[in-house]
């Protein structure tokens, strides 16, 4: 369960400076109560409030959980049924075509070894093109030759008296002339002329065969990781909306009655403002020195003024006549609290956010699919690369990467992006300099307090509160 206090408790977890105060720099707290009004108005009224504020919003936490008797619990659990459905079916499909991906690529290894052979046969090395013609030879024998039955080469030699030299004769010759000049009987001869020639024939015929079935297959695999990609993208809604349907477990709150039409929603919305040290300079509200560049590019961390706004909705959802959408009326507390916060804390709290349960629907999404052609994805891309660029085979790209298409990879724009931290190396917050403690940090302090206060003051004043600290 996504608690509404999170954000906070993890600030005052990762901050050494809110690891000793264990409490925000401002905090108040408003009650909203109406069954006849919905909350959606209050919700957005904030939100809107927020960016005019300089506060751009971000949703962290948006749980909620419907009475199992009410009318909204039912029709939810079918909605979340239809998206299971669809997405299990596309799942299916998804697993479907990763086989033939996989059966694909395993015969393209396989012509790519063949091909090889072929390839050696031009080779300026002696050793190297003998060795490749006896590998040919022992596979037309196997391949081509066997079907003849008793007539084969290997039948003849092994059954046959007269004719043991017979494969020994037909691996050291490579040309009719070699045959002529073998120490053999006549009777071998007439039997290896033939042979030798259907051979030469076959290897020739053969690679050209072999190259066109060959890019027949890299053709073929383009379009089933086309295939992959799309089923991806079609996937990816559904899951979400699945797991965002789900119901969240609120343990033993009270306002959640077994029968009762009620239902508990907790939200979570942060923003954050950087300070303008140079401006606060300029208006006197730190030292006249900090306006100096050389100072300014001696610091090594910016400070943020960071809102966090807590909702906890106890609603009652009533139907809205001839459509299948729900209004919520019922109470609302909502808390505003302040921080100011340095890049390393805003680093490790978004690290530790993303190692947390809020994470979890997004890594069994990521998990269903990225894990599971991980390690063929270089192999993939090595052989669809080859046909734009088969003598110089560049490194391979996440451009035909089938499942990053799942988790959006394919929506954004491709940039020279910073080496980014492991999850599991844990990001240290070091703590406050001089510098930065008595002064970036109570400037993001001052600027927090009065953008909480403006908060809560503008809509308190706007909206009867049935109570407010």
């Amino acid at each position: 369960m996504g608690d509404a206090k999170t954000v906070s408790e993890i600030i005052h977890k990762i901050s050494p400076h809110y690891a000793k105060t264990k409490k925000p720099d401002i905090e108040h707290t408003l009650v909203y109560d109406s069954s006849s009004e919905t909350l959606e108005p209050l919700y957005f009224f904030i939100i809107d409030l927020l960016e005019t504020f300089g506060y751009p919003p971000q949703k962290l936490v948006d749980n909620f959980t419907s009475s199992p008797g009410s009318g909204h619990f039912g029709e939810l659990g079918q909605r979340s049924s239809i998206m299971q459905q669809q997405g299990t079916q596309l799942l299916a499909n998804i697993n479907t075509v990763l086989r033939s991906v996989l059966n694909i690529v395993y015969d393209l290894k396989e012509f790519k070894i063949r091909l090889q052979h072929y390839e050696d046969l031009r080779s300026k090395n002696k050793d190297t093109v003998s060795a490749a013609r006896l590998s040919l030879k022992q596979l037309w024998m196997d391949k081509v030759d066997a079907l003849k039955g008793n007539s084969g080469i290997k039948a003849m030699a092994l059954s046959q008296a007269g004719f043991q030299t017979l494969i020994d004769a037909f691996l050291a010759s490579n040309t009719l002339v070699d045959v002529k000049n073998l120490d053999l009987n006549d009777r071998v001869k007439r039997i290896l002329t033939p042979r030798l020639t259907e051979f030469n024939a076959w290897v020739e015929e053969s690679e050209k065969e072999l190259r066109k079935r060959y890019e027949l297959e890299k053709t073929y695999l383009r379009s089933q990781v086309n295939s992959l990609k799309l089923y991806s993208r079609w996937a990816k809604p559904y899951l979400k909306a699945a797991s965002e349907l789900e119901n969240k477990d609120f343990g033993r709150d009270p306002g959640l009655v077994k029968v009762f039409n009620t239902m508990l929603l907790e939200l979570n919305v942060v923003g954050k403002q950087k300070i303008k040290v140079k401006d606060l300079a300029l208006e006197g509200s730190l030292p006249a020195e900090f306006q100096k560049e050389s100072f300014l590019k001696s610091l090594k961390r910016d400070y943020y003024s960071y809102v966090v706004i807590d909702f906890k909705f106890r609603g009652i959802p009533n139907k809205v006549q001839g459509t299948q959408h729900y209004s919520f009326g019922g109470k609302a507390e909502v808390t505003f609290k302040g921080y100011a916060l340095n890049d390393d804390e805003l680093a490790r709290l978004d690290q530790e956010l993303e190692e947390s349960h809020l994470g979890d629907a997004l890594k069994l999404i990521e998990g269903s699919t990225t894990e599971s052609i991980s390690h063929l994805q270089d192999e993939i891309n090595a052989f669809l690369d080859e046909t734009d660029q088969p003598e110089k085979p560049e490194k391979p790209t996440n451009s035909s990467n089938p499942f990053l298409a799942l988790l959006g990879f394919y929506n954004k724009e491709e940039k020279s992006e910073k080496p980014k931290v492991s999850s599991k190396e844990k990001i240290i917050v070091k703590k406050d300099s001089w510098i930065e403690s008595e002064h970036l940090r109570k400037a993001a302090i001052a600027g927090v307090k009065v953008a909480v206060f403006n908060l809560f003051d503008v809509y308190k004043k706007g909206h009867g509160m049935l109570s407010y600290t």
